[in-house]
């Protein structure tokens, strides 16, 4: 595989992996789709990691902006999931720093560990496995900013959005592949449901990188 590859090779990995899988899944935000997608799964194997991340590090590169700028700019990992992509992102980028935030539950606020806060002015690059719902995204976005850093970018190994996905305006999302699965906004409406496919629930019980009932699958 190329240094730089392809979107359906990108996809190819995944489901090779286990990391993408077919099916009836129902995220605890109420959506229902056709196909689910797990990075973590395919970056058990260190040559798929390797290949992932320096995919994405390159996506990366191409902003010249950020290019020019890289050894003084940080990683931050939104999510446990998240914490090989900074490191496999870092061997390439070299930046100044790489840490993560912590969300030990789901009515927990995020935060950083005593000592690891960014500091104020501090340009981040913030990364994770999936962007699916944005949630904890987001919720890192802004616990970066109250510390007075900047979050210049993101970067996640791949995208699946739907209707209730946050959008982040103009700051830029870099990804390797943006899948686009059927998607359903609720049983009602979900033709699966109605022709009795079992569902999979994906994120009704709490994990550090999911949202429970309360919110919603990362």
């Amino acid at each position: 595989m190329l240094l730089q590859p392809t979107a359906a090779e990108i996809t190819t990995l995944l489901r090779d992996s286990g990391g993408l899988r077919d099916g009836h899944f129902e995220y605890s935000n109420g959506i229902h789709t056709n196909q689910h997608v797990d990075p973590a799964l395919a970056m058990r194997s260190y040559e798929n990691a390797k290949i992932l991340t320096v995919a994405l590090s390159r996506r990366i590169r191409a902003h010249a902006d950020l290019r020019t700028i890289l050894s003084d700019v940080s990683i931050v990992a939104a999510t446990q999931n998240g914490l090989q992509v900074a490191y496999g992102l870092s061997y390439v980028l070299s930046p100044r720093r790489v840490f993560w935030a912590e969300k030990p539950g789901a009515d927990v606020p995020m935060a950083f560990r005593k000592y690891t806060e960014p500091d104020r002015g501090e340009k981040i690059i913030l990364v994770d496995d999936i962007l699916r719902s944005g949630l904890l995204l987001a919720e890192a976005k802004a616990l970066i900013e109250q510390y007075g850093a900047e979050v210049l970018a993101m970067a996640v190994i791949a995208s699946q959005p739907n209707p209730k996905t946050i959008r982040f305006g103009s700051l830029p999302i870099y990804s390797l592949v943006e899948l686009e699965p059927r998607v359903y906004v609720d049983r009602d409406s979900c033709e699966l449901c109605r022709a009795g496919v079992p569902a999979t629930p994906i994120g009704h019980a709490w994990k550090s990188d999911e949202i429970t009932a309360a919110g919603a699958a990362v």
